[in-house]
């Protein structure tokens, strides 16, 4: 069995560290941080629950529930309220839902009617002939009004993201790859659904957290490994001895191992490997990561006039507002805000308005009231205000991605024993960093 060392206790390094030791191997890993979780942090303020990081992930089984097991938290997942299928998109400061089936479509307001019969043209348009950007793929395929009033707000709420930047092919994958496997999205998604049928009952996804929030999964991970994990040892330096085994210095500790796992930002990953292959390094810190502020604001119940019922409001780029969109906290998970009360968690920064990391605590918050006052219908002031500030926040997979994670790799060959976990490759989502993580431990033999 492998003898390896994890750098970082995110969820993508503490997920790899507990699916390796499952299989036996010898597992250390090692955190800069006084804490595991990476961001997934969760803190309770005056009686409200707040996710400082990820609020939710989808299951569909499969490596998150493994994970769940292996952490023994199977009593403690909660599923979201049914409402959260509902998301409403502001339209011309109108809070407006997503329609949720073709007749909710063909009678929205948010597509025109010619926008509605442009869907038609969808399967008759040709592949792409070179690597597009979200918002290239959407127009071609759909139209302006799509990327307008639909991909332009997935985009902010999922990246904090430009759809003119984000590479169709890393950052929308599933989508992107209904095209190149069937010439057109509607073909793609009936030969699916076809497909699940003729296979019989396939798992729906499910919109999960804990109880105790999600940083739950990590600090039950992080119990699991036992002294296998040592946080507040951020590591300093790597190189190999005469040996051909790794070094890893961390305070006045050098760890050794067969092999190293950094599974860290890629800005951390970069300033360990630069000594080795400045190339390298230089590939990973061009990953760029916009700053975001998460904003949770309390309020009594009679303080906001929307119903709150659903997952929770995205604002497209079209209103020319600062905030990217709100959750609505209490409204997906019960136990996040105390009774009478409500829980808003709204996002504002992202790729579009970087400028929010030279803004104080202050001024964040008075931008996001003024823009969710008049589309909440929200009076008075808040009874309770947290504001979490990340400088560098989701990793964004632009122009090009896919390519950079192969020169990645090839040069990371040189380098027996080194690898890389982490959400700035294959996939940012929690879901995605869990089901990757378990494959890559079934790669150890």
């Amino acid at each position: 069995m492998s003898d390896i060392l994890i750098i970082g206790a995110g969820i993508s390094g503490l997920a790899s560290a507990c699916f390796l030791k499952e299989r036996g191997h010898n597992v250390r890993v090692i955190e800069a941080a006084a804490e595991p979780g990476g961001c997934m942090r969760t803190v309770t303020h005056k009686g409200y629950l707040i996710e400082a990081g990820p609020n939710s992930t989808l299951s569909k089984g499969g490596a998150f529930d493994d994970l769940v097991r292996v952490a023994g938290l199977e009593a403690e997942l909660i599923e979201g309220n049914v409402l959260a299928k509902r998301r409403y998109v502001v339209k011309h400061g109108v809070p407006t839902p997503l329609p949720g089936s073709p007749p909710a479509f063909f009678k929205t307001s948010l597509f025109s009617v010619r926008a509605k019969f442009r869907l038609f043209a969808e399967p008759f348009i040709g592949r792409a002939k070179t690597e597009e950007t979200v918002a290239q793929f959407v127009r071609r395929r759909l139209g302006q009004e799509f990327l307008d009033w639909a991909i332009d707000p997935f985009v902010s709420g999922v990246y904090a993201g430009d759809p003119d930047k984000l590479s169709a092919r890393a950052a929308t994958a599933k989508v992107y790859a209904l095209e190149a496997e069937h010439g057109s999205l509607i073909r793609g998604a009936l030969a699916r659904a076809l497909r699940g049928k003729a296979s019989g009952p396939q798992p729906r996804g499910r919109l999960v957290s804990f109880r105790a929030g999600m940083q739950a999964l990590p600090r039950a991970l992080a119990m699991k490994l036992g002294d296998a994990l040592q946080c507040d040892a951020g590591a300093t330096a790597l190189t190999r001895n005469a040996n051909g085994r790794w070094q890893v210095t961390a305070g006045t500790t050098v760890h050794e191992a067969e092999h190293v796992v950094l599974a860290t930002a890629a800005e951390q990953a970069a300033a360990l490997v630069e000594p080795l292959d400045a190339a390298l390094a230089a590939e990973m810190r061009a990953i760029y990561y916009p700053p975001v502020a998460s904003v949770a604001l309390g309020f009594a119940r009679a303080q906001v006039r929307h119903p709150l019922d659903g997952f929770g409001m995205l604002i497209p780029s079209r209103e020319r507002l600062k905030t990217l969109g709100a959750l609505f906290s209490s409204t997906l998970f019960p136990g996040r805000a105390p009774a009478g009360e409500i829980l808003l968690t709204a996002f504002i920064g992202g790729a579009r308005n970087p400028s929010i990391a030279e803004l104080s605590e202050a001024a964040i918050v008075e931008q996001v009231l003024a823009d969710l006052r008049a589309l909440l219908g929200i009076d008075g002031e808040p009874t309770m205000v947290l504001v979490n500030r990340w400088a560098r926040a989701i990793p964004q997979y632009e122009l090009g991605h896919l390519e950079r994670i192969g020169r990645i790799d090839e040069a990371l060959a040189k380098w027996p024993g080194l690898h890389t976990r982490a959400n700035w490759r294959d996939g940012i989502s929690v879901a995605d960093c869990i089901s990757h993580a378990q494959a890559f431990a079934a790669r150890f033999t």
